[in-house]
């Protein structure tokens, strides 16, 4: 009988490569939330892997940047204390990509956390070229030589995830499961909720207006007599000039995210939703400690 294996891995590369995707596809549940822009993820959300052979915690973390405020600051510091307690690290390079600077530094920076096995992921094969993919399996090869496999695959395509699961899995130590088989993430209900209002929040905006939004749940309740259940929620911005564009026309911009965030948190709370969205301006919320620590960072 094989002995049954648990523990933590974590994916690491530059914004944008696909990481909160890939955890998705991973879980085979929506636990986080993805977005063209930068810097979407902002906690270490905890996706769960079930298998016979055992069980993976997935743990989401900010992509690795220059940070330009305390909060980028906080999102760094929080990768690197994930990167310091897991077991096995997943460095991520989009096939589509050349190997750039950032890959390289990201790549060097793993010498600091010797404890965690190492893999390296090409990803988005399914819009790469046979070329493309064998240039990038090569590049990433050659920028460590400690990696426990190097592993093509596309989280859209679900092409290679029991691959890599696989490889995961045999990298964990032996042990029992950490949490319960029914559980595919340690995300609150509230949490969950929040951030599929700033997924919707962020979708069309501006590029400087993404890592100004933040949203705070006043109240969640089912309502009497109704198979409803009401939601209050706030989206926060740093500035009125911020606000404007989130309410948009006459309120249009605003009743867009409503409608496409209660798409998304219906199927989560198992009923009908009335959501009421109001947006708050925090002035230069992502620089004031105070404002951090009510924001939940």
């Amino acid at each position: 009988m094989t002995e049954n294996r648990s523990g933590f891995v974590t994916f690491v590369g530059r914004p944008n490569v696909g990481k909160s995707t890939l955890t998705n596809a991973l879980v085979g549940e929506k636990v986080a939330i993805t977005s063209d822009k930068p810097q979407t993820t902002r906690r270490a959300i905890r996706g769960i892997l079930n298998r016979p052979a055992g069980q993976l915690v997935i743990v989401d973390t900010p992509g690795i940047h220059k940070p330009r405020t305390l909060l980028g600051e906080r999102l760094n510091s929080l990768v690197e204390q994930v990167l310091g307690d897991v077991d096995a690290i997943g460095f991520l390079v989009p096939a589509t990509e050349k190997v750039g600077p950032g890959d390289r530094r990201i790549a060097a920076s793993l010498d600091g956390y010797r404890r965690a096995k190492k893999v390296a992921i090409v990803t988005k094969t399914d819009i790469a070229t046979r070329e493309q993919i064998t240039e990038r399996l090569m590049e990433v090869d050659s920028l460590r030589e400690d990696w426990d496999a190097v592993i093509p695959l596309s989280a859209i395509a679900g092409e290679q995830l029991d691959v890599l699961t696989d490889e995961l899995l045999s990298l964990m130590p032996t042990g029992p499961a950490l949490y319960p088989d029914d559980v595919v993430t340690d995300e609150s209900l509230e949490d969950r909720i929040a951030e599929i209002i700033r997924e919707a929040a962020l979708e069309g905006v501006r590029d400087e207006l993404p890592h100004s939004i933040a949203v705070t749940i006043e109240d969640i309740a089912p309502r009497e007599d109704s198979d409803l259940t009401d939601i209050y929620a706030n989206i926060v911005v740093e500035r009125d000039s911020q606000k404007a564009i989130i309410i948009g026309h006459k309120g249009s911009r605003l009743k867009d995210v409503g409608s496409r965030a209660r798409a998304g948190i219906e199927p989560l709370v198992g009923s009908r939703v009335f959501l009421s969205l109001r947006v708050r301006v925090a002035k230069e919320w992502q620089r004031d400690p105070k404002q951090l620590g009510r924001l939940g960072f």
